[in-house]
C-alpha cells in the first residue's frame, strides 16, 4: 500500500497549478481520504481524466477523526492499493488533518508519498520578502482576548529580537477584523504582509509597513488570506 499526499486548488479554475504528476497518481487510484466528499469529487472530475468518479471510495479525514477509526478505514481498503489524501485547498498534511493519516501510516509501515503543488503558506512567504531560513507558521489566530492580545505581542517580541518570520491566518469572514487588529496593535514601522486569494487572476499580494497599510487598506473579500510580518 501507498499513501499519495495529493495536492488541490488554492482558487477555482487553476488547473495549470496542478503537475502532471498528480494527475498520473490519480488514474492509479480508487481510495481517497478527504474532508469533504463532494469537493473532492469535483476537484477530481474537473481534472478531466477519464475517471469514473462513481467507481471511487472516499472516506471521511477531519478534525474530529480518531485513531480507531483510521484503523478501521485502512481495514476496509486492499492492502495493495493505492490511497490519496486530498486536502480542502493546498497541500495536504500543512494546516490539515491530512496528518492524522500520515502519522498513522508511518507507525503502520505504509510507504508515503508527499506530491509537488500549490500551498498557501509557503507562496505567501515566497512572496513576502521576509526571511524564508527561519519562520514559524501559527495557524488561526487566537479569537479572544487575552489569548489574542498575548499573541500580538508575541509577533512584536518574536520578529524584534530574532528577526524570525510569523505566520498565521483566520478564517475568511474574519480577515477583516483580524486586519484591524494588526493595525491597531502592531508598531507602525513594522512591516506586515498580506497573500489574499493567491493563483487566482485577482490575487492580492503586499508587503509594507503597519502604517502605510492604514492609508491603503484593502477589502480582502472574504477571501482565503495569509498573513506575515517579519524584516526584510
Amino acid at each position: 500500500m501507498k499513501l499519495y499526499l495529493i495536492p488541490s486548488y488554492l482558487a477555482d479554475e487553476t488547473q495549470k497549478m496542478i503537475p502532471p504528476i498528480i494527475s498520473e497518481v490519480i488514474v492509479a487510484t480508487k481510495y481517497y481520504l478527504v474532508e469533504n466528499e463532494r469537493t473532492a469529487r469535483r476537484y477530481i472530475s474537473s481534472l478531466d481524466l477519464g475517471v469514473n468518479v462513481r467507481d471511487l471510495r472516499f472516506f471521511i479525514l477531519d478534525k474530529r477523526t480518531k485513531p480507531n477509526s483510521l484503523k478501521k478505514v485502512f481495514e476496509m481498503i486492499p492492502d495493495d492499493a493505492n490511497v490519496g489524501i486530498i486536502s480542502e485547498a493546498g497541500c495536504p498534511g500543512i494546516a490539515d488533518p491530512g496528518a492524522k493519516a500520515v502519522s498513522w501510516a508511518h507507525k503502520n509501515h505504509i510507504e508515503v508519498i508527499a506530491l509537488p503543488g500549490p500551498s498557501s503558506i509557503f507562496l505567501a512567504l515566497m512572496a513576502s520578502g521576509f526571511s524564508g531560513q527561519n519562520f514559524t507558521f501559527h495557524g488561526y489566530v487566537p479569537l479572544k482576548d487575552p489569548e489574542r492580545q498575548q499573541f500580538f505581542k508575541m509577533l512584536v517580541n518574536e520578529v524584534g529580537r530574532k528577526g524570525n518570520t510569523q505566520i498565521f491566518m483566520e478564517t475568511p469572514y474574519r480577515n477583516e477584523q483580524l486586519l484591524n487588529d494588526l493595525l491597531g496593535n502592531l508598531p507602525p514601522d513594522m512591516l506586515l504582509s498580506v497573500s489574499a486569494n493567491l493563483t487566482a487572476p485577482d490575487q492580492f499580494v503586499k508587503t509594507m509597513p503597519i502604517k502605510r497599510w492604514k492609508r491603503e487598506k484593502p477589502q480582502l473579500r472574504k477571501v482565503p488570506a495569509i498573513f506575515s510580518v517579519g524584516v526584510s
